[in-house]
């Protein structure tokens, strides 16, 4: 424990820029060798546009970032916040603070961006690509990145983390979020056994999906803890017949049109149009 305290104290900005560029790296590759779906388009300029919504995202995260090194220090010297009601060992400390980190900073967000419309019209940018995968990960809106700031430091308020557990959540929301969007297709008593521990891509994907229920389920992150929890599980037959996008936006040159998504949350709403037929479910 020692070590992975002493580690994620202290580890470089440019160790979590290996970190997130590597798992871009490496699930770009595997994609390439075992795919869920074949890409409807380049995937190298799919990745481009989806790149330049991970450089927003960066740039937001860059900008706040010292609020939260502060909040942390705060926290661990005047000993405010959940962690620090009763006396853990490391170890403990570690799993709750993953736990509540991701219920709060991922899992809750998401579910009220996808019931408060204010929040909503910037979140279905990441709803719009209709070829999902590693890329699609850091697809954000970097008003999305703010609102999604404001519930981590909200998250970190209440937890009272240490910076070595936040840091430590970081890095795994990071690969999780890159692993579960990436187009990979894993054997289905793998996926489905992962689903009960961490968010799988299977799992994941049927959030994908273009009309509701699908899109209206699966919010969590890295623990599938959450969904089981609160009723907003679910799954589908076979992933490879999952469409994705979303109802109000289809059209493939908006959805491909940097400017066009930057300004989708400024445009006139479109409310959802599509419906699943309940037997096309399994839940």
């Amino acid at each position: 424990m020692e070590f992975i305290i002493n580690f994620f104290e202290n580890i470089p900005s440019i160790y979590r820029t290996i970190i997130l560029v590597s798992g871009l790296m490496f699930f770009w590759i595997i994609e390439g060798i075992i795919p869920i779906f074949q890409a409807k388009k380049n995937r190298v300029s799919h990745a481009g546009l989806n790149l330049f919504f991970t450089f927003t995202t960066i740039l937001v995260n860059f900008c706040f970032a010292w609020i939260i090194v502060l909040t942390c220090d705060w926290s661990k010297n005047n000993h405010f916040g959940l962690l620090h009601l009763f006396n853990m060992p490391s170890w403990l400390m570690l799993v709750v603070g993953l736990l509540l980190l991701d219920l709060i900073g991922a899992y809750l967000i998401h579910f009220l961006e996808h019931k408060i419309r204010i929040m909503w019209v910037f979140h279905l940018i990441h709803h719009t690509d209709t070829n999902v995968d590693v890329t699609t990960a850091n697809r954000h809106h970097p008003g999305e990145s703010v609102f999604r700031f404001i519930f981590t430091f909200l998250a970190v308020i209440i937890t009272g983390s240490p910076i070595w557990v936040f840091m430590c959540y970081q890095t795994l929301s990071a690969t999780l979020s890159q692993f579960n969007h990436a187009n990979i297709h894993l054997p289905k008593k793998i996926d489905t056994l992962l689903s009960w521990i961490i968010v799988s891509p299977d799992m994941h994907k049927v959030h994908h999906h273009y009309v509701q229920p699908y899109s209206d389920s699966n919010y969590g992150n890295i623990f599938a803890v959450w969904d089981r929890l609160f009723g907003t599980f679910m799954t589908v037959n076979d992933t490879k017949n999952i469409v994705y996008g979303v109802d109000t936006h289809l059209d493939t040159a908006e959805n491909e049109n940097i400017l066009n998504l930057l300004k989708i949350p400024f445009q006139p709403y479109r409310p959802p149009v599509g419906t699943t037929k309940e037997q096309d479910l399994k839940i």
